[in-house]
């Protein structure tokens, strides 16, 4: 039997293939922009249904996850929350695509608005450092364009896409406004260097680490969490804001927010402060989510890994 490992890269590396599936897409997108927005949040909510419906494995992951953190929820509430995360998760793919086209310097209070993030403003023009995190909730993709279309300095951690053309398209709408992008894979040695710089650095922080990870409470249940994030702030004493992007309504308005800023002088009397950092942060990540669940990607495996004391039971 074929290494799945090669076939995997096998795959990767299909030029060929890659191109013809960026063709498409472009097609898609070129269709796409002949409609406003709201017409095709409108058509992404269908879309998401029929995902909803159609994509059992997924469906029933969330289920799974919904089941077990609301316990006390009704089984009625825990499937349209389900469905609801499945229309939200594909109106994002419309909110990365007209972001750039809708929202500018002179509009953006037409759709935005923000709460409680003035300290992390002043922290970010100071230019000091500043660690951003949130979660697969909402609209996370504007964050990063709304800093970087104001000129602030911001990087945000992610992960290249398999296909190589859509990942440069996608890449270019992210920075299309000024927000820079940094490769998962070699992250580790620029982020010193950039928040040494003053930079603010964004991280998704709510993806499985693995058996290595820090085992962290998440709905009432241990979650393995990468640990960069809390390494980075307390080796180098960099604040680390927890915020949120929030979709008002099926329609292109977000409400962005800031729930918590982590200063450098609550973790110095902690015996170990890497866990407590990534336990705080996982903490607020859970609030904001509590808010509104129905726009937490459920589908995520985020529970995947499991503490070795539970493997051993």
């Amino acid at each position: 039997m074929a290494n799945p490992a090669r076939r995997r890269k096998k795959r990767k590396g299909n030029i060929f293939v890659d191109w013809i599936l960026y063709a498409i897409m472009r097609v898609l997108v070129v269709f796409l922009y002949l409609f406003d927005v709201e017409t095709n949040l409108n058509t992404a909510c269908v879309l998401g249904r029929i995902l909803w419906k159609y994509f059992h494995r997924g469906r029933n992951r969330a289920l799974a996850n919904l089941r077990a953190s609301f316990p006390d929820k009704s089984e009625q509430w825990i499937w349209r929350t389900g469905r609801q995360s499945f229309e939200h998760i594909v109106m994002l793919g419309v909110n990365v695509l007209f972001t750039p086209r809708l929202v500018k310097k002179h509009n953006w209070r037409d759709y935005s608005r923000y709460k409680n993030v003035e300290r992390a403003k002043w922290l970010m023009k100071e230019g000091r450092g500043l660690l951003l995190v949130t979660g697969h909730y909402g609209n996370f993709e504007i964050v990063g364009y709304m800093m970087g279309l104001f000129g602030f300095d911001v990087y945000s951690v992610a992960r290249p896409l398999d296909n190589r053309f859509v990942n440069k398209y996608v890449y270019d709408v992210r920075q299309f406004a000024g927000q820079k992008i940094v490769d998962k894979k070699g992250a580790a040695e620029l982020m010193p260097k950039i928040s040494s710089g003053g930079a603010t650095l964004c991280f998704m922080a709510d993806q499985d680490a693995g058996p290595k990870g820090l085992f962290v409470d998440f709905f009432g249940r241990k979650a393995s969490t990468h640990k960069s994030v809390a390494v980075l702030a307390v080796t180098n004493n960099l604040p680390v804001g927890v915020g949120y992007c929030r979709r008002v309504g099926n329609r292109f308005y977000f409400e962005i927010g800031l729930t918590r800023i982590i200063f450098p002088q609550e973790w110095a009397d902690e015996d170990d402060p890497i866990r407590w950092v990534t336990a705080e942060y996982t903490k607020t990540i859970e609030e904001f989510v509590r808010e509104d669940p129905s726009q937490y990607w459920w589908i995520h495996r985020r529970w995947k890994s499991r503490p070795k004391e539970e493997m051993q039971r």
